[in-house]
């Protein structure tokens, strides 16, 4: 019992805003600042991602499973061909969590500016957020986007080889 009080009076004491002053006297600390936007890119990043809202869908829209499972992870379909306009749904099924990640390097030229923008909730720059519940679903945009191949990836399961690429014709 005395285990657990003195637990509690440390967890207490560690949550405390205030902190003693080198006079022994305790000074409270503003609480930390807010978190910022997940749009905005860490510091350094080669582009920033957008804080408008992505351009909207005027096409249709593929959905893409996100599934991991026994026989492995994968996106379903793992190639896909958009027209300008169209977009993607991807939906975390099993296995998660998953996310899309496009690698910079092998979206068309420019592409990587519009992608971003049309990508909400980025964690870094053509990053999209962890999907941790099933069902959940994240869609991207590809209004704006020049023509050419775009591959992508699923960050926590790259080393298992889940990855795609969307054509845009």
């Amino acid at each position: 019992m005395r285990f657990i009080a003195t637990s509690l009076c440390l967890l207490v004491a560690c949550s405390s805003t205030e902190k003693p002053s080198a006079g022994g006297a305790t000074t409270s600390t503003p609480p930390p600042p807010a978190q910022t936007s997940a749009t905005t890119p860490p510091a350094g990043s080669p582009e920033k991602a957008s804080t408008t809202s992505p351009a909207p869908i005027s096409g249709k829209t593929v959905t893409v499973n996100m599934v991991g499972d026994a026989k492995g992870y994968r996106f379903e379909p793992s190639t896909i061909t958009l027209s300008p306009g169209d977009g993607v749904k991807f939906v975390n099924v099993s296995g998660g969590p998953h996310n899309v990640t496009f690698w910079p390097d092998s979206v068309p030229g420019g592409a990587a500016k519009t992608l971003s923008a049309n990508m909400p909730n980025t964690t870094a720059p053509l990053m999209g957020p962890l999907m941790v519940t099933p069902n959940e679903t994240y869609t991207i945009s590809f209004t704006g986007a020049p023509a050419g191949v775009y591959h992508f990836y699923c960050t926590p399961h790259q080393a298992l080889g889940m990855k795609g690429t969307i054509t845009v014709k």
